[in-house]
């Protein structure tokens, strides 16, 4: 596999992730995820911002987008039981990795919608890679790719959301 083509491969891998990290802006709101309980400090344990319609909603459009790639790509996958499995570890753990980041930034007391650079940008990716790993994994150079270009797509597609009055704020 040729380096441009290793680097596409890389980028089609992850987009079920992508997908599933942008998506809650879409279909988010409802009931937020931790019921309104505070943690230990006294503030919220993720905040108003993560909703189970969100999450639940996020995982769906990002494992619906890993089948559809199936479809296109059969050979990438393999089976459609290893693409369903992939695409769904990898929505999951995105979302897993953007909650665990909504908990970090509630104990370092910012405000729902505050910017935490790296971790808002790569805590979703790293998340979603290893959870995914124990079924189809990227070599090091792709993940090293994906570290790097994924903050750039992260800011673009706020930005873009914010343009498009979905979001508030364009981080």
């Amino acid at each position: 596999m040729g380096f441009v083509s290793s680097l596409l491969w890389a980028f089609w891998y992850i987009l079920p992730a992508y997908v599933a990290n942008a998506s809650p802006v879409l279909v988010g709101g409802g009931r937020p995820i931790d019921g309104g309980r505070h943690w230990r400090d006294g503030r919220r344990v993720f905040g108003d911002g993560k909703t189970w319609r969100g999450f639940i909603g996020g995982v769906s459009a990002g494992t619906l987008v890993g089948v559809i790639q199936y479809f296109i790509t059969p050979g990438f996958y393999g089976t459609l039981k290893t693409a369903l499995m992939l695409a769904f570890l990898l929505s999951f753990g995105a979302l897993l990795g953007d909650l665990v980041g909504s908990f970090f930034k509630r104990r370092a007391n910012l405000p729902r919608g505050a910017p935490a650079i790296g971790l808002d940008q790569l805590g979703f990716l790293i998340s979603a890679l290893a959870l995914a790993y124990p079924v189809k994994t990227l070599d090091s150079g792709q993940i090293i790719f994906l570290l790097v270009v994924s903050p750039f797509i992260h800011w673009g597609a706020n930005y873009f959301a914010y343009r498009m009055g979905w979001k508030s704020v364009p981080w």
